[in-house]
């Protein structure tokens, strides 16, 4: 089979904008959690999340005029916003802007999300309510459909290949991945644009999640200890936002026009539990499922993974069952073998997680150092036979890395990114 890679990369995130600055804070295990600035909070449970932050509050803050003019951004909800500024970089790491026809029809898009442009959508209801349909933009619909960020980066770029727009939940970005490995693979494209965006914090999805109790609570007052993956005093996930993009395309394409390959995407695996909408099976089968075929694919073995991203968000139920899956496939491994969740950092990014976590793997096998879990001071006591990485990257060379991202509806994706 054609071997895959990837030759850039683009993150918006709740720890800053940009490659450099998203993995220097990374390796810090700096906090990106905090009070929700956007809207009032008094009525809700949970007060806090990973918001992206703007250049007037961080240098390395998001600035959308440097992306889009401002009539553009009226026509765009922020989803769209955020992965057109990470696709962009991503595209401008590759060093890949097709021009000839050839190139534009061999290069696709398939950017996930797990809600789209729902602050898009709340607005435009609150304001059919109060002032009538009439009011409401006749560039309303575009700017939260969900295959919108995918098809606003393809008529930005002229990517003319396949276009698409996984809507799975938190596995979105990694199915996003693992679909744009098939194409090219299958010769429908030389290059896919893939990965994931998202941005609904607003009142009514904080209200949703925190009325069916997966949102912590506990730690209103104390935001940078809230995002607890993995800990005993773990009580629901953080809401985060933001995108991570990434440039794939088959070896020989990338060799063959001078591209360096940072990393490859040896492995993909996806299955559902067919179990419960919001809950995974205690024993956490369906997600090791999903980890044997990313193996199965790779040609790997479990002893020849140095480092799981874990997707673990928090919550006491499936923190439990990705713990089970975990210590099932990886019996007879300890300290040999790391495991981190970098949602301890900046939050649960819905469908833009996966993204953003395989970034942050491909920069763990590119630079030697494996990222670490925030307030990681009490762990379950079934994981903590692994290296666990509390506070701050370690250093340590590992050759295949494994990923993972599972959703509501019972899905699961798992991915392996390898040395090149």
């Amino acid at each position: 089979m054609k071997k895959i890679v990837v030759t850039g990369m683009g993150v918006v995130s709740p720890l800053g904008v940009g490659l450099e600055a998203f993995w220097r804070r990374v390796c810090e295990g700096a906090n990106g959690i905090r009070q929700i600035t956007r809207f009032d909070t008094a009525d809700l449970a949970c007060k806090i999340a990973g918001e992206v932050p703007t250049d007037e509050e961080d240098p390395d803050g998001f600035d959308v005029d440097k992306y889009l003019e401002p009539r553009e951004q009226k026509r765009m909800d922020r989803f769209i916003h955020y992965a057109i500024a990470a696709a962009d970089e991503a595209l401008a790491q590759a060093g890949w802007f097709p021009k000839k026809a050839e190139d534009q029809e061999a290069t696709g898009t398939i950017i996930a999300t797990g809600v789209g442009g729902f602050p898009a959508m709340t607005a435009a209801a609150r304001l059919v309510a109060e002032r009538g349909p009439r009011r409401v933009s006749p560039f309303l619909v575009p700017s939260f459909l969900a295959n919108l960020a995918s098809g606003q980066v393809s008529i930005r770029h002229g990517l003319k290949g396949p276009l698409g727009a996984p809507v799975t939940a938190c596995a979105a970005s990694l199915q996003a991945i693992g679909d744009a490995v098939r194409m090219i693979r299958s010769g429908e494209a030389e290059v896919m644009v893939a990965g994931g965006t998202e941005a609904c914090l607003d009142p009514v999805s904080m209200a949703g999640f925190s009325a069916a109790k997966a949102m912590s609570t506990k730690r209103n007052d104390d935001p940078s200890h809230a995002s607890r993956p993995f800990d005993q005093d773990r009580d629901g996930f953080v809401m985060g936002e933001g995108a991570g993009i990434l440039v794939l395309e088959s070896e020989e394409h990338a060799r063959a026009r001078g591209a360096e390959p940072l990393a490859e995407v040896a492995g993909y695996g996806t299955s559902a539990d067919a179990y419960h909408v919001t809950a995974s099976p205690p024993d956490g089968e369906g997600e090791l499922r999903a980890m044997r075929k990313a193996l199965q694919m790779a040609g790997l073995e479990p002893k020849d993974i140095g480092y799981i991203n874990a997707h673990s968000t928090s919550t006491p139920v499936g923190d439990a069952a990705e713990i089970t899956a975990l210590t099932t496939l990886f019996a007879g491994r300890a300290k040999d073998l790391a495991v981190s969740s970098s949602k301890s950092m900046f939050g649960h990014l819905l469908g833009a997680a996966g993204g953003v976590e395989a970034i942050t793997c491909v920069k763990a096998l590119t630079s030697g150092l494996l990222p670490p879990s925030r307030n990681l001071e009490t762990p379950d006591e079934t994981l903590s036979r692994f290296e666990l990485i509390p506070g701050k990257a370690i250093v340590r060379k590992v050759d295949h890395i494994l990923t993972n991202g599972f959703g509501f509806g019972g899905v699961n994706a798992s991915a392996v990114f390898s040395r090149v």
